[in-house]
């Protein structure tokens, strides 16, 4: 199996993930938890969509973003997930690490079109 097509595996499984606990939060979810949820959601499913649009690209560099977008995203989504229905708030401090990865993704992204 390829980078490439491991990524698309990935992702696809961070894009099922969020629309669950985007699911969650619209039907099942109290006010506070919302919130929380809905925005981990948000990210995670556009890094997801991006990891695959970078695997369709199939540059080294393009799928290595897509990798740090996907697994950011990922981060960020169960550290707020964690927060929300855990009420485990030391996992503020993992959010950022997740929104770090993304960040550098797109950073990644944009060395990859530069070339």
């Amino acid at each position: 199996m390829s980078l490439s097509r491991n990524l698309v595996v990935f992702a696809a499984f961070n894009g099922a993930l969020a629309v669950a606990l985007g699911a969650f939060a619209a039907h099942g979810a109290s006010p506070q938890v919302k919130t929380l949820l809905t925005t981990g959601a948000h990210y995670q499913m556009v890094h997801a969509v991006l990891a695959v649009a970078c695997a369709v690209w199939g540059a080294r560099l393009a799928v290595i973003a897509g990798w740090l977008a996907s697994v950011g995203g990922l981060v960020f989504g169960l550290a707020l997930s964690a927060i929300a229905l855990l009420s485990l708030p030391a996992m503020g401090a993992v959010a950022p690490i997740g929104g770090g990865l993304m960040i550098a993704g797109w950073v990644t992204l944009i060395l990859a079109a530069a070339r």
